[in-house]
């Protein structure tokens, strides 16, 4: 039902509109993903392709969610053969490698968003996996991330084996400018696998 698959550079700045789309209906939603409420998506797409030289240089990996042609209005439309120019983004999640040289083996999990409209069909999961996939390649071990405490997000990160360390009160403002708690989680992922002699 959604393809999921990292951006280049290059793929995020001709879908930074859409994912500032993206981005406002996740906040509209009442996620607390950094930004208030209202978000301008003209704004939200500027944010987007501030990251691109990120994204360039190896720092930031970035996957996206489409659905796939005939799954929803507008799923593949301006979309040719073999691209996903012009396609809905659907959801979207982060990792970003730690970059001191004691700290190689971990990496952050960011903005997992999924549009309201996506919502309920395991899109969620499916980004994490990617994600975490991509991290046992790469030999990265510990992945971190935190979330707003009490939200659906932490039913989801328990679900998916991650480990809450804690809390830290009033840490982040919901989109309305409240003050929440933050839990913070881990997840140890397992070595990938190597054959002998490589």
């Amino acid at each position: 039902m959604y393809t999921v698959r990292p951006v280049t550079a290059e793929e995020l700045l001709g879908a930074a509109e859409r994912l500032g789309g993206l981005l406002a209906d996740s906040v509209d939603g009442g996620a607390s993903v950094g930004f208030l409420a209202p978000l301008d998506p003209g704004a939200a797409a500027d944010w987007w392709r501030a990251l691109a030289p990120e994204v360039g240089a190896g720092r930031l990996l970035v996957w996206v969610a489409y659905p796939e042609a005939g799954a929803g209005a507008g799923a593949g439309a301006g979309a040719g053969a073999g691209t996903d120019a012009g396609r809905r983004i659907a959801g979207t999640v982060q990792l970003r490698p730690a970059s001191t040289a004691n700290g190689r083996h971990r990496a952050e999990v960011a903005k997992l968003m999924v549009h309201r409209a996506d919502r309920g069909h395991g899109l969620a999961g499916r980004l994490l996996a990617a994600l975490e996939e991509e991290a046992v390649g790469r030999g990265i071990r510990t992945l971190v991330l935190d979330t707003e405490t009490d939200s659906p997000a932490e039913r989801l990160y328990a679900a998916a084996g991650w480990t809450r360390v804690g809390t830290v009160p009033d840490f982040a403002t919901d989109p309305a400018g409240v003050p929440h708690a933050t839990s913070i989680y881990f997840k140890a992922l397992a070595a990938a696998a190597h054959s002998p002699g490589r």
